[in-house]
This record gives structure tokens, C-alpha cells and sequence, in this order.
């Protein structure tokens, strides 16, 4: 007999063997599927998200630091000369942050307001480009350049321009809303889509000069200062040296730092969805040894009749390690084909990112990919050799007379 008769024989052999037991297979099948479908799922799911997250992170400008101050302290004219004195600074600007309403198409959106010199922006996200229009000059103080989103509405554009834009900003202190400022701006540029974006939102954002924001928002505190270094080289450097001068006075981030901390959540995570999966593989060892063991225990006199009649103890070992290896195999199947599905439907629902009051609702696809597949079946297919061993061992070592008298 050929061996690949034999193969042939061996796997017809198993499922029809299966097929007699539909029950206990159904339900060691059942314990097999969890381990596939939690290593697809959540394995994806996780990757996808740090991915979206990371490069989000990294198109802001891994050369990027903002300065925020901390408690009482007010940032002045003689901390951003300081800041501006390292040689490897390329520019430095101050900053007022504020939230706020736009109206447009007859209807309201929450926007992101931020008087700086626009240019810096630009300078850190490399991949921000103006669709329509031009960046004000510094004497145009109405001058505004608004994100994707506040330009359209269910892809009609509502606001071009030349137009007036109307924002309702609310000027926070101590936590509570001191003044309410209903102000008008005139579009200057439009953004093109930016798509999902991490920590700034560029599709919500209106950008206005700084003079602006003192003289048209009543913003009275600056709300950091935007540092663009020269090379990204200089970011630990550059971080250390302002927190030594300054202690707790201020708070100091970079966002090479922040995909650095993504980084390890997401490995820790990762790790985490890795050790649980392996939890449920080795539930599925168990439970695939269990129906081994049992079945070998029922054939003891069909096992017998085959020795006798010239199986060897290695084909003996081969027809049972194929019974678990097929039921492994179908629970492979069905657990991908489940997780795939899954990781979708969970990854279809977002993430909700909260900061204080702000908060940013991200959507990333799950990270399905070869080899994330292939290891998942891999284990798999180790699951059914390290359930079926014994049994199989078994099987093999039972001497034809004693297996014959067996009843």
C-alpha cells in the first residue's frame, strides 16, 4: 500500500469515525473553536487599533513638543525666548486652545479652535495640505482655516471660500465657563480630508492667528507652546532640559514619547490576548485527550483486529493522531472563519478616546494578516498532536491476543 493511499485511507477513516460520535466530536470540536476564534479576534482587533494609533501618532512629527503649563503657572514672552535659545529648535509659537461650535448648513458642529501662526502647524503635520484657498497673513485677524468636516456636511459643501463662519466659544477658567464669545470669521482656506486623526482632529479644527485669539476669542493665557525641533534626535534632550528648569511648573509632550508609551500598552496588551488564547489551546488539549483516550478505550478490539492482521504500531499511531487532527482541523476552520467575522463587527463599533471634556471617537479595520492566520493554525494542528499523543501511545503498545478478548 502507497503511502499516500494509505493518507488517503487514514483521513476517511477518521471522519467517518467522527461521523459515528457526532455528539462528543460536536462538543471537543466546540472546545477547540475558542482558542482560533480569541487569537483571530482579539489579535486583529488589538493590532489593527495600534497601528491606526501609532501612525496617527507618527504623522504628527516625531520632532514635535508641546509645552502646557501646570497649576498657576502662566507661560510669558520670557519662557518662549528661553524655549527659542536651544540651537536645535527650529520654531516655537504660543497657543490658545479652545472649544467651540461652528454653524454651517444650517446646523451645528463641535470644532477644535487653535490661534497660532499657521505655518507651524503645517511644519509638524506633513501630511496637512489646504484644499481651497490660502493661509491668512498675520494682519488678516478674521482669517480662518477650517477643517474638512466644518467646510461639508454629508459631502455638500456648506462653507467655501470667502464665507462667513459663525463660532460659538466658550472661554474656560478654573473649570467653569467664564464668557461665552459668539464670534464671525471669514474662510480663508479649506483643508483637504485628513481622515481619522489622533489628539489635534485637523477635519474639525479651526485655525486662526494668535492675535486673534487674544482680540476676537478674549483668550488672556496662552495654552502652550508649539515646538518643532530639527530632528527628532533632539526630542529626549530637549524634554529633560525643560523639566529640569522648570520642575512641576509645566508639563512637557512630545509625541515620539507618546507612540513610544502606545507601543508598550499595546505589546503588553498583546501579550495579555496571547497568554489568554494559549489558555483556551490548552482547555482544547484537554478536552481533544479526553475523546482520544475514550475512543481508543471503545476500539480496543477493532485496534487488536488491525495489529493482527499486520497494521504496525506506527500506522496504529497515525490513524489515531488523524482523528484529532481532523477534528482540530474543522475547529480551526470554524474558530478563523468566527474570529474573522468578529473582529469586524467589534472593530466596526470604535474606540472612544476621553480626555477631561474632550473626547475622540477613532475606527481602525482589524489587522488580518497571514501570518497572524497561520500561527493561529499552526497551534491549532499542535493541539491535536498534544492531545492525541497519548492516546495514540496507547493504542499502539496494546498487544493484539489482549485487545482481541477485550469486550
Amino acid at each position: 500500500m502507497s503511502s499516500v493511499v494509505f493518507l488517503r485511507d487514514v483521513i476517511t477513516f477518521a471522519v467517518k469515525a467522527l461521523g459515528e460520535r457526532k455528539l462528543r466530536s460536536t462538543l471537543t470540536i466546540a472546545g477547540i473553536v475558542v482558542g482560533p476564534l480569541m487569537m483571530v479576534m482579539m489579535g486583529s482587533v488589538v493590532s489593527g487599533y495600534s497601528s491606526y494609533i501609532l501612525t496617527q501618532v507618527q504623522g504628527l512629527g516625531q520632532n514635535v513638543v508641546v509645552i502646557f503649563p501646570s497649576g498657576t503657572y502662566d507661560l510669558s514672552q520670557a519662557d518662549l525666548d528661553y524655549v527659542r535659545s536651544f540651537e536645535y529648535v527650529d520654531s516655537a509659537e504660543p497657543f490658545y486652545s479652545l472649544q467651540g461650535l461652528a454653524k454651517r448648513c444650517g446646523s451645528e458642529i463641535q470644532v477644535y479652535v487653535y490661534a497660532i501662526k499657521p505655518e507651524v502647524i503645517f511644519k509638524a503635520m506633513g501630511n496637512l495640505r489646504i484644499a481651497r484657498g490660502e493661509i491668512p497673513s498675520e494682519s488678516e485677524l478674521l482669517g480662518a482655516i477650517v477643517g474638512y468636516k466644518v467646510a461639508t456636511a454629508d459631502s455638500e459643501i456648506c462653507l467655501d471660500v470667502g464665507d462667513i463662519v459663525n463660532l460659538i466659544v466658550a472661554e474656560i477658567e478654573g473649570g467653569r465657563v467664564r464668557r461665552v464669545n459668539n464670534v464671525n470669521l471669514i474662510v480663508s482656506g479649506v483643508l483637504a480630508e485628513y481622515g481619522g486623526a489622533f489628539i489635534l482632529s485637523p477635519d474639525q479644527m479651526v485655525v486662526v492667528n494668535l492675535e486673534a485669539g487674544s482680540k476676537l476669542l478674549s483668550a488672556r493665557k496662552w495654552s502652550g507652546i508649539f515646538v518643532v525641533l530639527k530632528s527628532s534626535e533632539y526630542v529626549r534632550n530637549f524634554t529633560r532640559a525643560i523639566r529640569n528648569s522648570y520642575g512641576g511648573n509645566v508639563e512637557v509632550i512630545s509625541f515620539a514619547a507618546i507612540a513610544d508609551v502606545i507601543s508598550s500598552v499595546t505589546a503588553a496588551v498583546s501579550f495579555i490576548n496571547y497568554v489568554t488564547s494559549l489558555s483556551a489551546f490548552a482547555v482544547a488539549v484537554a478536552g481533544v485527550s479526553a475523546t482520544m483516550i475514550t475512543s481508543v478505550i471503545e476500539r480496543t478490539r477493532e485496534i487488536g483486529v488491525m495489529k493482527a492482521v499486520g497494521f504496525t504500531s506506527r500506522q496504529v499511531v497515525t490513524m489515531v493522531l488523524a482523528e484529532s487532527l481532523v477534528m482540530c482541523a474543522v475547529g480551526a476552520t470554524i474558530g478563523i472563519a468566527i474570529g474573522i467575522l468578529g473582529a469586524h463587527v467589534l472593530s466596526g463599533r470604535g474606540l472612544t478616546i476621553r480626555a477631561g471634556t474632550q473626547s475622540l471617537m477613532i475606527a481602525a479595520r482589524p489587522d488580518i494578516n497571514a501570518r497572524l492566520l497561520a500561527e493561529t493554525a499552526g497551534l491549532t494542528i499542535l493541539v491535536g498532536l498534544v492531545g492525541g499523543f497519548t492516546p495514540a501511545y496507547m493504542a499502539a503498545k496494546i498487544p493484539p491476543a489482549i485487545a482481541l478478548r477485550y469486550e
